[in-house]
């Protein structure tokens, strides 16, 4: 087991240098997809849950001394049946994260918002460019956030098995917390997220996998989301991708500009059937 874990982290930390969110052609890319966002709440994300539910702030992760909060949400009445941590975008953890953590305890889970920001949202495109840079340019903190928020869901909130679901830039770390916690999570899902397009890259990754992507996406173009596919057949890995037709970056995002309702919906349904699946 030892040498396991020293080969999942030498992994964890080359994967993680390849695919840091650094380099300003990744920003770039993701300021002009959101050129028209907002960041307020929007009426769409509005969405009563499947069942009444309580939310609280906590704090779920200590990284060298700092505490870091995020937002937690479980269903009032039985057991949440497992525990999934929701990483937000790149706008950070607001009011629509917050709405999808309570919709996801709507269908019984105990949902945790993770902030990678530790404590920051950002109100523009340039402040949002400049803190997924510091989230990139210290990966292995990052990391350490993600792998700290899964145990705590498993040890406060009493569940067995976890899953981890991120958009936009908390897609491309879903999959790096999928890659660095390897059998540590049950389930693991991307929206629009970063891709690995080698297998190598993916090594470490062992839990079940789900990507959502549009095929109108220039930020994560339709060709890598390909090759990621690609990496995941050589490695025969248990993953499904869908490309959404006529959709583009952040469609299930109801404040940006290319919010897509049958797509978000759709996606939705299937999330919700694989997280049904992998984690009871």
């Amino acid at each position: 087991m030892p040498t396991r874990r020293l080969m999942i982290g030498l992994t964890v930390l080359l994967t993680a240098t390849a695919v840091s969110a650094t380099d300003d052609d990744y920003v770039a890319r993701m300021s002009h997809e959101h050129h028209n966002d907002h960041t307020g709440p929007s009426p769409a994300a509005e969405v009563e849950p499947g069942a009444e539910t309580n939310g609280r702030d906590v704090a779920y992760a200590d990284l060298e001394g700092t505490s870091v909060r995020g937002y937690l949400a479980t269903p009032t009445e039985g057991t949440p049946r497992a525990g999934v941590v929701l990483i937000h975008e790149w706008w950070g953890l607001n009011d629509n994260v917050r709405a999808m953590v309570v919709r996801f305890a709507g269908e019984g889970y105990a949902a945790l918002a993770v902030d990678l920001y530790e404590g920051s949202v950002a109100a523009s495109r340039e402040e949002a460019g400049g803190l997924v840079q510091r989230v990139g340019d210290n990966p292995g903190r990052a990391i350490e956030n993600l792998r700290q928020a899964a145990a705590w869901l498993r040890e406060e909130a009493g569940v067995e098995k976890v899953g981890v679901l991120g958009w936009c830039f908390g897609g491309g770390w879903s999959l790096q917390a999928g890659i660095s916690q390897g059998d540590g999570l049950d389930a693991v899902i991307l929206y629009y997220g970063r891709v690995a397009t080698e297998a190598a890259a993916l090594d470490g990754l062992t839990a079940p996998l789900l990507g959502h992507f549009g095929a109108l996406d220039t930020g994560i173009p339709v060709d890598a989301v390909r090759r990621f596919e690609a990496a995941l057949e050589r490695r025969q890995h248990d993953a499904t991708v869908h490309l959404y037709e006529g959709a583009g970056h952040a469609f299930a995002n109801p404040t940006g500009s290319r919010y897509d309702a049958e797509a978000a919906e759709l996606s939705w349904q299937r999330t919700l059937e694989f997280l049904a699946k992998h984690l009871g």
